[in-house]
């Protein structure tokens, strides 16, 4: 038990030492996988990619890449 509040206790401190709370940090990582349709890909001007093994992606033209669903 004391291995595990150990473990918080630096966690804690590491997550307040970037300036970031546990809800912003979960938050931002949810922000940053943001899929989009097929038909929302070509509406915005964007290329449908199939990689294997790594599922289909729309390639949009600014360069960035969104999961296809």
């Amino acid at each position: 038990m004391r291995a595990r509040k150990l473990g918080l206790a630096l966690a804690t401190a590491i997550l307040a030492g970037t300036g970031i709370g546990a809800t912003v940090a979960v938050s931002a990582h949810a922000a940053t996988a943001p899929t989009i349709t097929r038909d929302e890909c070509t509406a915005a001007g964007g290329q449908v990619t199939t990689i294997p093994y790594g599922g289909t992606v729309c390639t949009l033209p600014d360069g960035t890449r969104q999961t296809i669903t």
